[in-house]
């Protein structure tokens, strides 16, 4: 008799497992801390929340590969969401960012967010000064939208050939996020993931996939919850449980099959 677990036979289920897994491990961390800030309880009802923010999240195939996760996360709470992360772009600093300022004022005006959520790149290099000055026109930009922008710090990832001419951009790109951050306090909010991955690309509670860059099913379900909690805090809306979006059709996602993921 063939005693191998049914969910080791389907990859899709067992990636839908996983990324539950993923995600309650980050609901049980964040109840040691006790009820959401207002008291609510964590467990509360998902679909009440009726003046919840339209949601616009940016970044590169990092977010994207966290995208359908956050999608599923944000959807199932009521919270409308869009993306436009890109793959080898999605960025907003130097000459790589002109496809990204072309697009988002379209999808600023169609989408018309309350929210825009801008996941660090891994292209956003430049010196301090450039990389303030993209972050502060994007804080403009978005404002001028009459939405708020969230700066999401990137997870650690490996610095391959690719990257390591860039490494010190790469490092300096989130102390330029949080200053522009603290300068406009009333409608620039500054995250900072390593709450979540920790600093090692190379550690599992990192998520990384094989090529250490991208995450995998599991990874990108817990960074969904994290995120949708932290901006139900910042915007006064209550997540949905894990359990009632990490098992969806979003795990079967075309966008995790490059990564090896299972």
């Amino acid at each position: 008799m063939n005693h191998e677990n049914t969910a080791s036979r389907n990859p899709l289920r067992r990636s839908a497992a996983l990324a539950l897994a993923a995600a309650v491990g980050v609901t049980v961390l964040a109840a040691c801390g006790g009820g959401t800030a207002d008291g609510r309880s964590e467990n509360a009802d998902a679909h009440t929340n009726t003046d919840a923010p339209r949601v616009l999240w940016m970044g590169d195939s990092i977010a994207g590969a966290e995208a359908p996760a956050l999608g599923a996360a944000l959807k199932a709470g009521a919270v409308p969401f869009k993306s436009m992360a890109a793959d080898g772009g999605g960025g907003v600093v130097g000459e790589v960012a002109g496809p990204t300022w072309d697009e988002l004022p379209k999808e600023l005006g169609s989408f018309k967010p309350d929210v825009v959520a801008y996941q660090i790149t891994t292209y956003d290099w430049g010196t301090p000064d450039e990389q303030r000055a993209a972050y502060d026109k994007l804080a403009e930009t978005v404002g001028d939208a009459g939405a708020d922008l969230v700066l999401v710090t990137a997870p650690p990832f490996k610095i391959d050939a690719f990257y390591k001419p860039h490494a010190a951009e790469i490092k300096t790109a989130p102390r330029s996020a949080k200053s522009v951050a603290d300068r406009h306090k009333d409608k620039v909010r500054f995250l900072d993931s390593a709450a979540l991955w920790g600093t090692d690309g190379t550690a599992p509670k990192a998520h990384r996939s094989k090529d250490g860059i991208h995450s995998c099913q599991q990874g990108s379900a817990a960074f969904a919850q994290w995120l949708t909690k932290e901006l139900g805090r910042l915007y006064s809306f209550t997540p949905a449980p894990a359990e009632q979006w990490a098992t969806g059709s979003w795990t079967g996602s075309k966008v995790y099959g490059p990564l090896g993921c299972k």
